[in-house]
């Protein structure tokens, strides 16, 4: 265990705190959980800093980050959905979970296939999660009708094309090995 991973660890147990405090009767309940997704965001970006700055990525790490990521961003966006009980909000969310599950499943089967390094994250992928995180932060901080609900809309179909975008860009590197006619573990 080391801090980097002590970071990615942290982000997983604020997932239910931000939910928690999302939900609690107070007024203020929504916008303190976008204060601390905020802080999860910023972990997220700390543990990676310091796993390079410090050379203490792990196996572990490299496991267990992009879970973290992909946890606290469909929970996130399954308490806005409901929240807002809108088709606006709820298309660019089921694309952005959606293309999650799609590119998990492709990491997953590169790497079983020993070629996970030709699906590496893009500088596309990074704008997308930065995009993405300050959407939901600004969505889970103001009401529906509030007129910062229009901005974080607006960023949350930003980060829906940078996601599918992402998606074309991995699956075009992942191409030529799904749809290779060779079995798998053979070259």
């Amino acid at each position: 265990m080391n801090l980097p991973n002590t970071l990615t660890l942290a982000r997983l147990v604020l997932i239910p705190i931000i939910v928690l405090v999302f939900y609690l009767p107070y007024k203020w309940g929504p916008f303190a959980s976008a204060v601390i997704f905020a802080l999860a965001c910023f972990t997220d970006w700390l543990d990676g800093y310091l796993a390079r700055r410090l050379n203490q990525s792990t196996p572990f790490g490299a496991f267990l980050d992009p879970v973290a990521d992909k946890l606290i961003v469909a929970v996130a966006l399954s308490m806005l959905i409901e929240l807002h009980a809108s088709l606006l909000l709820t298309i660019p969310a089921m694309v952005i979970i959606g293309r999650e599950i799609v590119i998990s499943a492709l990491r997953e089967w590169m790497a079983e296939t020993g070629k996970r390094a030709s699906i590496a994250v893009s500088m596309i992928g990074k704008i997308k999660t930065f995009v993405q995180m300050g959407s939901i932060t600004v969505l889970l901080a103001f009401d529906p009708d509030h007129w910062g609900a229009v901005l974080g809309l607006a960023l949350l179909y930003c980060a829906a094309v940078l996601t599918l975008w992402s998606m074309i860009l991995y699956l075009r590197a992942a191409w030529p090995d799904l749809t290779s006619t060779r079995a798998i573990g053979r070259d």
